[in-house]
């Protein structure tokens, strides 16, 4: 069952020293040359709060922005698993957001797997950072961004007022049960209000008594309603509320494994997937990962990328 809270692979440094670490990180970049090993050792042996101390002290002690001086140094993803470790991972959820909404195009990835997975208070910080960068809401940039049911359950979710997990009511998960029911496989088209409805309001563990009842009823999975009910990005962001209801851990390895499974390797969602879990969950979402693919992420990073990229990615999760 889904939960917000779980074990870090990346914590903050008991003997930091800001000073020390600015110092460090300058030495890695004058002269000709860059020590990116330095770089890595420097940022994940630290935690995002610690990082943007390492910055502020970083522009008192040499006059230069340290982003600035990433960006000018570093190249290719490397560079952008450098720059995404200088922001907090509520900081980073709304970046990320913000970015895969501008410009041609729109990276309904990003949006599904932040939107769909974030607890009601990840979501209120995100908002509220959002807003106070990007000088709009969230909400006006989803609806501009997106279109039918599946703005819809984007708007829902932006609310942030999903039901607080309390003691499980059966009477309400077999009534939900029998309403996806009809909406769903007992009718001819699909009433997606109903589905929004309940997926955007219920708590996690009311959604999983509810998807019990709906086997015991319709004898299928309610995984095997939405593919057969839905298509497109409203398909995609149902099946991610039942994942992460079921187990927010096995959502986030599955996630990975995508990432880095099969012809080329779709780097910027790996990015976001390891940095923004790194503080979080990474050392739970490793287990889950290696208990359902029969190997750890490491041994997938090594395989899949190369470089200072590879190790920096590596240093996070290990």
């Amino acid at each position: 069952m889904a939960s917000a809270k779980g074990r870090p692979t990346v914590i903050a440094k008991a003997d930091f020293n800001a000073e020390a670490e600015a110092q460090l990180l300058r030495n890695a970049m004058k002269g000709i040359g860059t020590d990116e090993k330095a770089i890595i050792t420097v940022l994940t042996r630290c935690n995002s709060a610690q990082r943007l101390e390492m910055a502020i002290k970083y522009k008192t002690m040499f006059g230069k922005d340290l982003i600035d001086e990433f960006k000018g140094e570093l190249t290719g993803h490397f560079e952008d698993g450098v720059v995404a470790l200088m922001m907090t991972p509520t900081d980073f959820d709304a970046y990320s957001l913000h970015k895969a909404m501008k410009g041609l195009g729109t990276d309904e990835f990003i949006l599904i797997e932040i939107m769909c997975s974030r607890s009601n208070d990840d979501l209120k910080a995100i908002k509220e950072v959002y807003e106070k960068k990007y000088k709009n809401t969230l909400e006006e940039d989803l609806k501009g961004d997106s279109s039918g049911h599946f703005r819809r359950l984007l708007v829902s979710l932006c609310q942030a007022a999903r039901e607080e997990p309390c003691a499980i009511d059966a009477g309400r998960a077999t009534k939900d049960a029998e309403a996806l029911y009809q909406a769903g496989a007992k009718k001819l088209g699909t009433d997606e209000s109903t589905f929004n409805m309940i997926m955007s309001s219920r708590s996690y563990p009311q959604l999983v008594a509810t998807f019990d009842e709906y086997k015991k009823l319709s004898g299928h999975d309610i995984i095997d309603a939405i593919d057969k009910e839905m298509s497109g990005d409203i398909e995609s962001a149902m099946k991610a509320v039942v994942k992460v209801a079921r187990n927010r851990t096995a959502y986030f390895a599955e996630r990975i494994m995508k990432a880095m499974k099969g012809l080329g390797t779709d780097d910027i969602h790996l990015i976001h997937l390891i940095v923004s879990r790194v503080e979080i969950d990474m050392q739970d979402i490793k287990e889950e990962f290696f208990k359902s693919y029969g190997k750890s992420i490491t041994d997938w990073l090594q395989g899949d990328l190369s470089g200072d990229y590879r190790r920096l990615l590596q240093s996070l999760v290990a």
